[in-house]
């Protein structure tokens, strides 16, 4: 709470899941609040709630429209943060969408669009903000990620992808910020967690949208995970893993026993993608016995 109480925080992908959970107790806290996302209905909502459980004043909150894909706005939309607060002390990378599908039969544009958004998106933002906090030679960098930044898994082949390529970016970004030691950059890998990007993931096809997303009630709770990731972000922890078990033990068993963590993989993967054709959420606990 004191390391964030007024600071500026710009938050993407703030109109539901993690994004918006964050924007509710940053607003406790005292933080002041740029939230964007693409529906600016949604983000006015956001906005509403946090007026009401905080002490924050109207012009505390600024909405922000913002389509990460439309990377020529992305330079206008931060001399608007700036313009309305003067400085972004925090910017939190979440803007995303995961995927639900199998390589052979998902369209390459899928990958193509996963890159853009998860990738692409979240560099060309980071750009333009980053050079206001070199002016200032202070600020963080918070990306979300996900521990499928660390590890591989079946059905989010091009998810996958996108969150090891933000993994290698910011950590060699880290490298080229050496003479801004105030300058944090700092990637969080939650697990599952019951937030809503289930319900908007990627398909094997562009236009098609997941028929069951399933049972939710098994992933860690979005608010313990935003806690969490408050409690990193205001601890400067370069990298933190998120996660309940079994899926935190496989994050270690992939960093320390990769050829241990191959084996398992394999292993739970079958059952994931076998949860996943049975209209099962993909991430139901392995350990479930069947009824």
């Amino acid at each position: 709470e004191h390391e964030l109480r007024g600071k500026v925080v710009w938050v993407t992908g703030a109109s539901s899941g993690i994004g918006e959970e964050l924007a509710y107790q940053l607003s406790k806290i005292g933080a002041l609040l740029a939230i964007s996302a693409r529906r600016e209905d949604e983000l006015q909502r956001v906005k509403e709630k946090c007026l009401q459980i905080s002490n924050l004043s109207e012009s505390d909150i600024f909405v922000l429209r913002l389509d990460l894909t439309d990377r020529n706005s992305h330079e206008a939309a931060t001399k608007s943060v700036l313009k309305h607060f003067g400085k972004i002390d925090v910017l939190v990378n979440n803007g995303g969408r995961s995927q639900r599908s199998l390589f052979v039969d998902t369209n390459l544009d899928v990958f193509s669009a996963i890159m853009e958004l998860n990738y692409l998106g979240t560099i060309s933002l980071t750009k333009h903000v980053l050079d206001h906090m070199i002016q200032r030679k202070k600020g963080k960098i918070v990306t979300v990620s996900s521990v499928m930044g660390i590890m591989g898994a079946p059905l989010a082949t091009g998810y996958c992808a996108s969150k090891h390529a933000l993994q290698g970016f910011f950590n060699s970004l880290r490298t080229e910020l050496t003479d801004y030691p105030e300058i944090s950059i700092i990637n969080i890998c939650p697990g599952p967690v019951q937030s809503q990007i289930i319900q908007n993931v990627f398909t094997e096809e562009l236009s098609k949208s997941l028929e069951n997303s399933g049972d939710q009630s098994h992933k860690m709770p979005t608010a313990r995970c935003v806690r969490l990731t408050l409690v990193s972000v205001a601890n400067d922890l370069k990298e933190a893993w998120i996660s309940d078990h079994p899926y935190l033990a496989v994050c270690y068993l992939w960093q320390y026993a990769p050829t241990w963590a191959w084996w398992l993989m394999n292993r739970m993967g079958k059952k994931r993608i076998e949860n996943f054709k049975s209209g099962v959420d993909a991430d139901a606990s392995y350990s479930r016995k069947k009824k």
